[in-house]
């Protein structure tokens, strides 16, 4: 048997574990795999192509970031634009793909992605081709799956960037502020600001104001604090404002890119604080570098599943994972739905018993 496997959409520590997996469980199983190159875009006969994935040309590759297949979130079948937009891949760019991999012999596709490249995903299913979906997504706001790997390595990096900003801050008797990713959902501020220590999350979530803001610094400060440390997600949204954008829709029509939320907290503070204050973007930061173990180990697992539903031939299906067991749902079921930070949630309400604020009281 031959399998294929492509990673679309942004690029996300784990990738790689997720290919050493597949290509272990389906080397067990006798069976071949291909691998295409970033993303669908593979699939096409003038596209980047494929190549054989075995054993020896996947060592060492579980440590690794990024993704050895290469990525891409634009071209031919970007079908998603923000959560509800959805469009259908061109007719005669479906036939293509379908061609390329009945040319190749590919007898089952296994799709890593995130909501729009399982949507793709689901689109290539109900057209024939037999794919099977893995959930990725740095965000961790599928709500078919508790977790997704990536996630546990995007937390970490926002915890070692607190660490280090909390001993220059303290220098300094400085406020820092720092913008993480997290368009609709603030799970990455959330735990990075529990594990780093912050005083402030500020969630898409949960709607702040700077007035909040200022004064939880203020009493900080007056309770004898060096340094204040905030943690705001680049989705978040003030009370009656809107989202921060650095660009507007460009050209191809997809998602306006946020950014500029932790800048403007950042002056904000200062102004109504008198306390100096720094800001920092992590941007790309939360993707790179190499997945922690509980990324490596999450990520194989999903692979192996891939190919065990491959091999009971339950197509139209997602990886997920509940309750500590790697399982499967329909895919459908999966795509739209995001899970967000609940207020009320348990998580939230332990943060806010260590004395974080959340900009909203």
């Amino acid at each position: 048997m031959r399998i294929g496997i492509l990673n679309s959409g942004g690029d996300c520590p784990g990738l790689n574990a997720v290919i050493h997996g597949v290509v272990g469980a389906a080397t067990e199983l006798g069976w071949e795999v291909i691998g295409f190159r970033d993303g669908f875009e593979g699939l096409l006969p003038n596209g980047p192509g494929h190549v054989k994935l075995d054993p020896e040309r996947t060592i060492g590759i579980l440590k690794l970031g990024g993704t050895i297949l290469g990525t891409t979130n634009k071209g031919n079948f970007a079908v998603k634009i923000g959560v509800d937009n959805v469009a259908q891949v061109a007719a005669d760019i479906m036939e293509q793909a379908k061609a390329t991999i009945k040319y190749l012999g590919i007898e089952a596709l296994i799709v890593v992605g995130g909501d729009g490249s399982l949507t793709t995903g689901l689109q290539l299913c109900q057209e024939g081709v037999p794919v099977v979906g893995v959930p990725k997504t740095i965000d961790n706001d599928l709500q078919a799956t508790a977790m997704t790997f990536g996630f546990d390595s995007a937390v970490a990096a926002v915890v070692d960037a607190l660490d280090r900003l909390h001993t220059t801050a303290d220098s300094h008797q400085r406020v820092m502020v720092v913008e993480v990713m997290g368009r609709h959902a603030g799970w990455i501020a959330l735990y990075g600001g529990i594990g780093g220590g912050a005083d402030i999350v500020l969630l898409p979530e949960i709607k702040f104001t700077m007035e909040n803001v200022a004064a939880h610094v203020k009493r900080l400060y007056a309770a004898g604090h060096r340094s204040v440390l905030i943690v705001v997600a680049e989705g978040a949204e003030m009370e009656g404002g809107g989202l921060m954008t650095r660009e507007q829709m460009d050209a191809e029509k997809r998602q306006v890119k946020l950014g500029g939320i932790g800048e403007y907290v950042a002056k904000s503070v200062e102004k109504m604080t008198g306390h100096e204050t720094r800001d920092v973007r992590l941007g790309h930061l939360q993707r790179g570098g190499s997945p922690t173990p509980l990324d490596r180990i999450l990520g194989t697992r999903f692979g192996v599943k891939a190919v065990h539903l491959i091999k009971e031939q339950k197509y139209g299906r997602m990886v997920s994972y509940q309750s500590y067991h790697v399982g499967d749902v329909p895919i459908e079921e999966a795509v739209n739905k995001l899970r967000l930070v609940q207020p009320t949630s348990e998580v939230v309400q332990a943060a806010r018993a260590v004395g974080i604020s959340f900009g909203d009281r």
